[in-house]
C-alpha cells in the first residue's frame, strides 16, 4: 500500500544540500506543517521537473508523502509574484532562514510566523530598510516560541516603564531597572515602550533594539549563527 499524499500547501525552501547522487535534502518552512525535512528525489536531474523551482525566498506550493522525520518530496510548484533578493537583502534572508532552521521545531505549525516571514521577504525584495523588518520578525520568532517579550513593565517591580529611565533585559525575565548599576545590555525606557508599537522610526530605538535582539537569539543559541559572521566580514573587506 503506497504512502498517503499529504494536501499541497504553501511553503518556502529554508536550505537544500546534495543528497546521494541526484537528490537534494530540502529544510522547507510550510505554512500548515511547520518545519518539514523533504528529500527531493532526482532533483539534480537536467530534465527534473524541480530543478529551477526549489529556490530559497520564492513562494511555492508543495505536496509530500511518507513517515518519519523526512518526507519524500511529490510535487513543487512556483507560486509566482516575488521578485528575488539581492545584495544586502539577500544577505538578511538568509539570515532569517537560519533562525527558522536553527530554533523551530520540525512538523510545528506556525502560520502567523509563516505569514510575517513571507511579509518580510516582500519587504526585502522591495528594497524596503531591512533593520526594521529583522527587528519586527525577531520579536515575533520569540513568541511563538513561547519566549514573549515583556515591554511595557519593570520585570522586578511590576511598575510600568519610564521612557526616561534606564534599563537591561533578563532573557528569563524581562526588563529591569538600571539604578545606576553597569550592565551589557542597556536601554531607554523609550526604546522599550518604542519596540512594544513596533515603531523603530528612532534611530537611538533601532540601535538599542538591535543589541537587545542580539543578546536575546544568542541566549537561546548553542553556537553563533553563521550569516552574521558572513555579514560581518562582508563588511570588513
Amino acid at each position: 500500500m503506497s504512502a498517503r499524499r499529504e494536501p499541497a500547501q504553501e511553503a518556502f525552501v529554508l536550505h537544500s544540500y546534495p543528497y546521494r547522487e541526484t537528490s537534494l535534502l530540502v529544510e522547507v518552512f510550510t505554512r500548515g506543517s511547520g518545519r518539514m525535512s523533504l528529500v527531493a528525489r532526482a532533483a539534480r536531474r537536467p530534465r527534473s521537473p524541480m530543478r529551477g523551482v526549489l529556490m530559497a525566498f520564492q513562494p511555492l506550493t508543495l505536496a509530500w508523502f511518507g513517515k518519519g522525520d523526512v518526507k519524500t518530496l511529490a510535487k513543487a510548484e512556483w507560486a509566482g509574484g516575488q521578485a528575488l533578493l539581492r545584495g544586502e537583502a539577500l544577505l538578511c534572508g538568509f539570515y532569517l532562514n537560519e533562525l527558522l532552521v536553527r530554533l523551530l521545531a520540525r512538523e510545528d505549525p506556525h502560520e502567523q510566523l509563516f505569514d510575517g516571514y513571507r511579509e518580510a521577504l516582500r519587504g526585502l525584495a522591495s528594497g524596503a530598510a531591512s533593520p526594521p523588518l529583522l527587528r519586527g520578525f525577531e520579536k515575533a520568532l520569540l513568541k511563538e516560541l513561547g519566549y514573549a517579550m515583556v515591554l511595557d513593565r519593570d520585570a522586578r517591580s511590576g511598575q510600568p516603564i519610564d521612557p526616561e529611565q534606564l534599563y537591561t533585559y533578563d532573557p528569563e525575565l524581562g526588563p529591569v531597572a538600571l539604578n545606576g548599576s553597569w550592565a551589557e545590555v542597556e536601554l531607554s525606557g523609550r526604546t522599550l515602550l518604542d519596540m512594544a508599537k513596533d515603531d523603530f522610526s528612532d534611530p537611538r530605538t533601532l540601535a538599542q533594539a538591535k543589541t537587545l535582539m542580539r543578546a536575546l537569539i544568542n541566549h537561546r543559541m548553542d553556537q553563533p549563527l553563521n550569516s552574521r559572521r558572513v555579514f560581518r566580514e562582508l563588511l570588513e573587506l
